[in-house]
C-alpha cells in the first residue's frame, strides 16, 4: 500500500529529538505558558518574518480568536461580512459565524483554488469589513493584489495560512502578507505538532496583547480579566516538539516539491489535470490536488492498486447541514471542483518507487 500520508514514518525521522524534547519538559515540571512555548513564538514569528507569533491550541481558535481580537478592539462589528473562498475547510466559516460575522462565500480560480482579486471586489458590499483568504494546498493567494485593494478599501485581511506553512510570494513568507495570519499545527500539516496546536502571527503589537490576553481567558494579570475569553494556549510539550521539526522544515518541503515536479512531469493521461502552479519554488505542496471528471472511477483505480488518496473537500460548506440557509447559493465552481478533485500522496518520506507507482497508475486509467 502507498499511504495518503504515514505520521509515524515522519516522526521517526526526529525520534530522538522529539524524546528529548519532552524529557526536557517533563524534567522541567513547568507545562503551561513557558519558555519552550517563548521559545517556539520566537523562531516561528523569525521563521515568517514578522514581529510577533502567539502560539494557541488549534488553528481554528487561531481563526476565531483574531477576529474575537478585532471584535474587542472595535474593528468588526457584529454583523460586518467577511469574505472566503466557498472551497474551504469549515474551520474557516465557523470562525467567522462563531463571532457574530456573515461568511459571504466567493468562486475560487480554477487553476490555483485561491481567491482572485476580481471576485472579492464583486462581492464586496457596504458591510465587508474583512477578507480571509485561504491559502489551499500550500500555495498563497495573489496577497499583493488582496492588500493593496484591502488597504484602499480600510478592510482587513487575515490569512488562513493552515496548509501553507513556508509559502511565500515576492519572498514574503505566509502570515507575514495581512493584518495577521492564523496557522494549525494538526499533526498532518506541513509542520505538523504531535496532537493539537496552532499560531497566529501579526506585526501589530495591540493585536498581538489582545491576542495574549484573549488565549488566556481574557486575562493579561493572574485573576483581572479584560475580555471574555478562551481557554486556549498552546502547551509547553508541543511547543517544544515543534521547535525540534522547525528545524527540519526547509529540507521536508524541497521534499515535497521534488515529488510534485515530478508528478507534474509524469502524469500525461488526458483525462487527468494536474494543479496549476504560479511558482513552483514558492508553493509548498501541502497537498498535491488532481482533477478528473471521473474522479470516484479514478480513486477507486488507485485504491484496487494498492494507493490511498483523499478528497479535500466531497462537500462544500454551503451544502453542509450546519450551514443549512446557505444551501441556496449558486457556487457552481466550488461545487464542481468537490465533485472532481482528487488528492494524491504526499509525504516527505514518500518513497521515490512509490510516486512511479502512483504516476503509473494514473497514466493507465481509461478516463
Amino acid at each position: 500500500m502507498v499511504d495518503f500520508l504515514c505520521l509515524k514514518d515522519i516522526n521517526a525521522q526526529y525520534q530522538s529529538e522529539l524524546k528529548q524534547a519532552c524529557a526536557r519538559v517533563i524534567d522541567s515540571g513547568w507545562y503551561i505558558d513557558g519558555k519552550e512555548l517563548g521559545a517556539f513564538e520566537k523562531e516561528f514569528s523569525d521563521w515568517c518574518g514578522v514581529k510577533y507569533s502567539i502560539g494557541v491550541g488549534n488553528g481554528l481558535d487561531a481563526l476565531r480568536l483574531v477576529l474575537r481580537a478585532w471584535l474587542e478592539m472595535g474593528k468588526l462589528r457584529p454583523g460586518d461580512e467577511v469574505i472566503v473562498q466557498g472551497n474551504t475547510y469549515i474551520a474557516s466559516v465557523l470562525a467567522i459565524t462563531d463571532n457574530g460575522l456573515v461568511p459571504v462565500f466567493v468562486e475560487p480560480s480554477v487553476g490555483t483554488f485561491n481567491l482572485e482579486i476580481e471576485a472579492i471586489k464583486a462581492a464586496m458590499t457596504s458591510k465587508t469589513k474583512a477578507i480571509m483568504p485561504v491559502h489551499l494546498y500550500g500555495q498563497l493567494s495573489p496577497m499583493q493584489q488582496i492588500c493593496e485593494w484591502a488597504a484602499e478599501q480600510d478592510i482587513l485581511v487575515l490569512e488562513d495560512c493552515a496548509q501553507a506553512h513556508g509559502a511565500t510570494q515576492q519572498n514574503k513568507a505566509a502570515g507575514s502578507w495581512g493584518h495577521a495570519g492564523a496557522f494549525s499545527f494538526y499533526p498532518g500539516k506541513v509542520i505538523g505538532a504531535l496532537g493539537d496546536a496552532g499560531a497566529i502571527t501579526t506585526n501589530d503589537s495591540d493585536l498581538a496583547d489582545a491576542l495574549r490576553a484573549l488565549r488566556n481567558y481574557g486575562s493579561k494579570e493572574r485573576y483581572l480579566h479584560d475580555f471574555k475569553g478562551f481557554n486556549s494556549r498552546m502547551d509547553e510539550i508541543q511547543a517544544a516538539m515543534l521547535s525540534v521539526k522547525l528545524k527540519h522544515l526547509y529540507d521536508e518541503i524541497e521534499v515535497r516539491r521534488g515529488i510534485a515536479d515530478k508528478y507534474i512531469k509524469g502524469i500525461t493521461n488526458p483525462f487527468v489535470s494536474v494543479p496549476s502552479c504560479a511558482d513552483s519554488a514558492a508553493h509548498v505542496w501541502h497537498l498535491f490536488v488532481v482533477k478528473a471528471d471521473s474522479r470516484d472511477r479514478l480513486q477507486a483505480h488507485l485504491r484496487e492498486r494498492g494507493i490511498q488518496s483523499l478528497v479535500h473537500y466531497p462537500v462544500p460548506v454551503h451544502k453542509q447541514k450546519a450551514y443549512s440557509e446557505y444551501a441556496g447559493l449558486a457556487l457552481p465552481i466550488t461545487e464542481n471542483l468537490s465533485e472532481t478533485i482528487l488528492s494524491l500522496p504526499m509525504s516527505p518520506t514518500l518513497l521515490e518507487r512509490e510516486v512511479d507507482k502512483v504516476i503509473d497508475a494514473i497514466n493507465e486509467f481509461s478516463g
